[in-house]
C-alpha cells in the first residue's frame, strides 16, 4: 500500500508527488496518457517563474525528472474509479488495482477541439488554444478567435492589443458572452465580429496560412490568417469519479482553495484544472499541487 496515489501527472499531479516525497510518503502517480498534460501543447512557455523561455515539453521532462529522482514511482494506466475510506482507498485502473492511504486526483482538463483536419498537426504551428500563454507570438499579426462566449471575447480583447486585426468567428448568430464584454469588442477598431459560420478547413502544411469558414447555407469564404485561437470551452477528465465526488454543471469537481473537494470521503484530495477555480494556468496548477500534497501528508499524519 502506498501512502498516496497521485491521479494524473500533469504539473499539479507532478508538483504534488513532489512534496509528498520531501515529505518521506511513498507516492505512485498513475497517467493515462500524456506526461505533463496540457503545457506540453505549448510550444513556448515564458511566464513560469525562474525561467525565460522553455517548451512545454521541457518542462514536463524536468519535472517528471524531478519527482522520479526524488524516488515517486510512475505508472502508465487509466484510472475507472476509486472507492474505500481514509486509510484504505483502492483506486481501480483498467490494467490493474492499487491501494492507498490517501489519493489526490488530478485529472486536469483538455481543451475542446474543434475536431477537423490538421488541428494537431497545426498546433504550435498557427494553432492555439490559450491567448494568455501564446498570444504575444502573433504581435503585429493577424489571427481569430473561434468562439462567442466570455472566455472567447476575453481572448481577443487581449490579442487586440497587440495584433493587426483579430477576428471572432461564432457559429451562432448570435454572442453568448457578457454584455460588458460584447460592448468592450465593439469599442476595439481592429476587431471583427463574424457570426453564423463555422471553421471548416485549416489551410498551410507546415504553418497557417488561413481558415475555410462556412455558412449554414454552404456558402463559404476565406480568411487569411497567421493563427488562430480555438476557445469553445475545456472538458474535465473527472468521468471516473462521478460517484465519489461533486461536480457544478460544467463537470468540474467543486473545491476550494485548501483542495478538500465538497462532500468527498477525508483523504481525497482535488488539484489543478480538474477543480471548480478562476484561473487556469500552469502555476496556479503547481500551487494547488503543493496544497493538495501538505493536505494529504497531515491527513497521513494523524491518522
Amino acid at each position: 500500500m502506498y501512502d498516496i496515489i497521485v491521479v494524473g501527472a500533469g504539473p499539479a499531479g507532478l508538483t504534488a508527488a513532489l512534496y509528498a516525497r520531501r515529505a518521506d510518503k511513498s507516492v505512485l502517480v498513475i497517467e493515462k496518457e500524456t506526461f505533463g498534460g496540457q503545457i506540453t501543447y505549448s510550444p513556448r512557455v515564458e511566464n513560469y517563474p525562474g525561467f525565460n523561455v522553455m517548451s512545454g515539453n521541457e518542462f514536463a521532462e524536468k519535472l517528471i525528472d524531478q519527482v522520479t529522482l526524488q524516488g515517486a514511482e510512475i505508472e502508465m494506466d487509466t484510472v475507472t474509479s476509486i472507492e474505500g475510506e481514509g486509510g484504505n482507498f483502492t483506486v481501480h485502473g483498467k490494467d490493474a488495482d492499487y491501494n492507498a492511504k490517501a489519493v489526490i486526483i488530478a485529472a486536469g482538463s483538455k481543451h475542446r477541439q474543434l475536431g477537423i483536419p490538421k488541428e494537431n498537426e497545426l498546433i504550435g504551428e498557427g494553432v492555439s488554444y490559450c491567448a494568455v500563454c501564446d498570444g504575444a507570438f502573433y504581435r503585429g499579426k493577424t489571427v481569430a478567435v473561434i468562439g462567442g462566449g466570455n472566455t472567447a471575447l476575453q481572448e481577443a480583447i487581449a490579442l487586440s492589443e497587440g495584433c493587426t486585426k483579430v477576428f471572432v468567428v461564432q457559429n451562432l448568430d448570435f454572442l453568448t458572452g457578457e454584455e460588458r464584454l460584447q460592448r468592450d469588442i465593439e469599442q476595439k477598431d481592429n476587431i471583427t465580429v463574424i457570426l453564423g459560420k463555422v471553421v471548416k478547413e485549416l489551410l498551410g502544411d507546415k504553418s497557417m496560412t488561413g481558415i475555410v469558414i462556412e455558412d449554414n447555407a454552404g456558402n463559404t469564404e476565406t480568411l487569411d490568417l497567421d493563427g488562430i485561437f480555438v476557445a469553445i470551452g475545456q472538458q474535465p477528465e473527472n468521468e471516473p469519479f462521478k460517484d465519489i465526488l461533486e461536480f457544478n454543471e460544467w463537470g468540474y469537481i467543486v473545491s476550494g482553495e485548501d483542495c478538500v473537494p465538497s462532500g468527498a470521503a477525508e483523504g481525497v484530495f482535488v488539484a489543478g484544472d480538474c477543480r471548480t477555480k478562476k484561473i487556469r494556468q500552469v502555476t496556479t496548477a503547481t500551487g494547488d499541487g503543493a496544497v493538495a500534497a501538505l493536505a494529504a501528508c497531515r491527513f497521513i499524519d494523524n491518522l
